[in-house]
């Protein structure tokens, strides 16, 4: 994979590229003396490390958004809690979100504690096979604001990569803030070798999301993501006493729905407001057990299953490449 700093110009060669700093395209770039110095191009032994370290978890999946306030965590959180309700997976939930941890409360987990032990980092458990790791653990006061610059949210993520004890895992979940930035360049660049098997994007119906969600679709196309699919949130209300349909949030172009037809990519479902769900989180309860027969329930479980059999087919299509 080509490293493209995130603001590279559009025809940029990648850090790792002999041509890095020296082409055209370069011209004009705060990177160019940097790349051409070929200080850029050295890599991580961290990298071979994290691969090593992950060599025992079989799927790995981004979630992932340029917009915030579209349910990325909350979506993380219940896809975890539907891969690990089969008690034969082991599943694991990391939040990169470095600045705005909410995997914490979400979970359950307010106020828990990292442990170190010999082999590193423990994780904190929901269940016996569903752990969790957020830097929420590691702060005094879930009020405590995190102010850090690039290099040390990178240190950060790094560290919970290669640090952490996960042990055998059947799916390793990321939850990431909004935007392309640092948190998304590290934690692509830190499984570059450990492999990633897709990434899921969030969305809501509103062009003003849309057009940040096509910015996230490019940034996963720049550094070969694969994307597993598009999930709508929020999509219409559906009311619990008379079941009709709403649209709060009008979809004016089209919606999820015409954005993967334009860009040729799986829509995997649409996701009914309910507020329930928001009422789940806040309480750090699993929304499926709290209202099993909700339609939403139902598009989420569609959804988790169509993950499924992407990982089961990506992994089939690995082995018969072997």
């Amino acid at each position: 994979m080509e490293d493209v700093p995130d603001n590279a110009p559009e025809h940029c060669p990648g850090t790792k590229s002999e041509q890095a700093g020296k082409v055209s395209a370069c011209q004009g770039c705060p990177n160019q003396k940097l790349c051409a110095s070929g200080a850029a191009k050295a890599p991580d032994p961290a990298i071979a490390e994290i691969a090593v370290k992950l060599s025992t978890v079989k799927h790995k999946i981004l979630v992932l958004s340029g917009k915030g306030g579209v349910g990325k965590s909350t979506f993380s959180a219940h896809l975890a809690h539907a891969l690990a309700s089969d008690t034969t997976k082991e599943v694991a939930l990391l939040d990169v979100d470095i600045c705005g941890p909410s995997i914490p409360r979400i979970m359950g987990l307010e106020g828990e504690q990292v442990h170190q032990s010999g082999s590193g980092w423990s994780p904190v458990y929901v269940e016996d096979n569903l752990a969790v790791m957020s830097i929420g653990f590691l702060l005094s006061s879930p009020d405590d604001a995190v102010i850090w610059r690039g290099p040390k949210k990178n240190g950060m993520i790094k560290q919970f990569l290669r640090d952490v004890d996960w042990g055998d895992l059947d799916y390793l979940i990321v939850d990431t803030p909004p935007g392309t930035s640092d948190e998304h360049l590290s934690i692509v660049q830190y499984l570059s070798s450990a492999g990633i098997d897709g990434a899921v994007i969030i969305t809501t119906p509103q062009e003003v999301s849309l057009q940040d969600v096509r910015k996230e679709i490019r940034f996963c196309q720049k550094v070969k993501v694969p994307i597993i699919g598009v999930v709508e949130n929020m999509s219409g209300f559906v009311c619990p006493k008379c079941k009709n349909t709403s649209e709060i949030f009008p979809p004016t172009s089209g919606g999820a729905e015409r954005m993967c037809v334009d860009l040729d990519l799986p829509l995997l479902g649409q996701i009914p407001l309910d507020p329930r769900i928001g009422r789940s989180c806040d309480e750090g309860r699993s929304f499926f057990n709290e209202v099993p027969d909700s339609p939403a329930t139902k598009v989420y479980h569609s959804i988790v299953q169509s993950v499924r059999d992407y990982c089961l087919n990506r992994a089939t299509e690995e082995q018969s490449a072997t």
